[in-house]
């Protein structure tokens, strides 16, 4: 199979572009900055946020391969922070990588997908796509468009031969962690004391989480099954318990765990 994969140079990217390469596809993916290249992947240069780029680079696969069997929506990146003191700027910045870069490729690719008769869209949301988190709101709110629009796409496409999926991470050991931007404010600790514990103890869940060769098995998985499931929840137990006790529990009471165990 052709597959295209955003955002390739580290996490969850490069675990996937190895192990699907290892598998016998060809690959693509998409890159900002690679200087550790993976043996038989094909690297683009293209910003997800550059209309110009994101049609540049799926010409590019088209050219060399006439079709895209898969495409992943991987690249994306997180703020943290009390959300009033989210700038405009970088709520902007946060919706346009992980959201809208999703959508200028998913735009270049449907029509693909639609005249050869079928494929496979796979984004990458997160736990925090089905879960409002404390201090990552702006990330939350970016993964939750994610869902909506994945769900609406999967009932447009279904009579294409166009499978939609969309896979919900939890916390896992990537560069994700150190590359996260943080709200800085002297007036964030004083407003919002509790920010602080809270943001070190996220860290130190994302630290000691999974590791991403685990999702790039479970991606392999994925892609040769004839039919997929709509949604792969890939995380601990405890966070797949959290996903479970928000749909069973009580608004209020649900609440009030997460903001005990958030230290809100």
């Amino acid at each position: 199979m052709v597959i295209l994969i955003t955002g390739i140079t580290s996490g969850f990217g490069k675990a996937m572009a190895e192990a699907l390469q290892a598998d016998g596809h060809k690959v693509y993916g998409t890159h900002r900055k690679a200087n550790d290249f993976i043996p038989g992947v094909h690297y683009i240069k293209a910003e997800s946020t550059i209309q110009e780029d994101v049609e540049r680079a799926v010409k590019e696969v088209m050219d060399a391969e006439g079709r895209i069997d898969v495409f992943i929506n991987n690249a994306g990146m997180g703020i943290g922070g009390p959300l009033e003191f989210c700038s405009i700027e970088d709520c902007q910045r946060q919706m346009d990588v992980n959201f809208m870069g999703m959508v200028r490729y998913i735009r270049q690719i449907v029509p693909i997908m639609r005249r050869q008769g079928g494929g496979h869209i796979i984004c990458l949301s997160s736990i925090g796509g089905l879960i409002g988190l404390p201090y990552q709101g702006m990330y939350s709110a970016s993964k939750f468009a994610i869902e909506g629009y994945c769900e609406a796409l999967r009932l447009e496409v279904s009579g294409f031969g166009i499978k939609v999926t969309t896979i919900e991470p939890g916390d896992f050991a990537t560069s994700f962690t150190a590359q996260r931007k943080s709200v800085d404010n002297p007036q964030v600790h004083e407003i919002y004391p509790g920010y602080k514990n809270s943001l070190a103890s996220i860290e130190k869940d994302e630290k000691g989480g999974l590791k991403p060769e685990f999702l790039a098995k479970k991606i392999r998985r994925i892609i040769r099954t004839p039919r997929p499931a709509y949604h792969y929840v890939i995380a601990s137990f405890l966070q797949r318990l959290a996903i479970f006790a928000k749909v069973v529990l009580p608004a209020r009471l649900f609440a009030k765990i997460m903001k005990l165990y958030y230290k809100v």
